[in-house]
């Protein structure tokens, strides 16, 4: 495990949050055709975690590659999604020896996509150097990640985030790497219950029972960013296209 990444050995809090959002079906569903309207052709996925949007992609029959930095989400992939099991890899996106050891990935995909995982890596600018050489010419980097350093509370120290962005620091950092091709909030319901159940509760881990009202009321969180046209929101999206 390298020094960049701060993933303890054993993920609880993380296992426990991404069980805590596979209930959320209906928003689980609404980030994916959020983010899939950039993916096209050969999709990498970093960080699939256990796969709460991973099959959103192979339900629909997309052509995608499912990585994790752990050995037991990787093997959770694989026994969940038999048909991928080997098209399931370890990958850690800040190794070394990136270039080499994941030699066979570069330069290999259409699109490359990480939701809520660039927070985790100290050096977040290697993170989108290495995710921007496994893409084809012309291939698109989609990146989502917490919204606003305001918003840090007890779920991002459980979490070991290293940082939340605006659209402003994400593109930055995008651009870095990347022709910018598109950048928005997403999720500005999701603010309210983050601020109380973080901030205000300071709970480690997001409520399992708020999450089921979220999904249904997310009618309203879907309102209020047409409303807003995205101009804020709990999480930032940015994507770039390699040139």
């Amino acid at each position: 495990m390298k020094d960049n990444f701060v993933f303890p050995d054993v993920d609880e809090v993380g296992i426990e949050t991404l069980e805590a959002v596979s209930i959320a079906v209906n928003f689980n569903e609404w980030m994916y055709k959020t983010i899939s309207k950039h993916c096209s052709g050969k999709i990498l996925e970093i960080g699939s975690g256990i796969g709460n949007i991973s099959q959103h992609f192979i339900e629909n029959n997309q052509d995608i590659t499912l990585t994790d930095i752990r050995d037991n989400y990787v093997d959770s992939l694989k026994e969940q999604f038999p048909t991928h099991k080997n098209n399931t890899y370890l990958m850690d996106l800040v190794d070394n020896n990136f270039e080499e050891k994941y030699a066979t990935f570069i330069g290999t995909y259409d699109t490359v996509f990480a939701l809520n995982v660039v927070e985790h890596i100290q050096d977040d600018k290697l993170a989108i150097t290495n995710a921007t050489k496994l893409l084809k010419p012309n291939g698109k980097l989609v990146i989502l990640v917490p919204a606003y350093q305001l918003l840090y509370n007890s779920f991002d120290t459980a979490l070991e985030h290293y940082r939340r962005y605006t659209k402003t620091s994400l593109n930055e950092l995008i651009s870095s790497e990347l022709e910018l091709d598109h950048s928005q909030y997403f999720n500005a319901f999701g603010m309210l219950g983050w601020f109380v159940s973080g901030r205000v509760l300071k709970k480690k881990t997001i409520p399992i029972k708020q999450m089921k009202i979220y999904d249904k009321l997310l009618f309203i969180a879907k309102t209020i960013d047409k409303l807003t046209f995205n101009q804020i929101g709990l999480s930032v999206i940015s994507v770039g296209i390699k040139k």
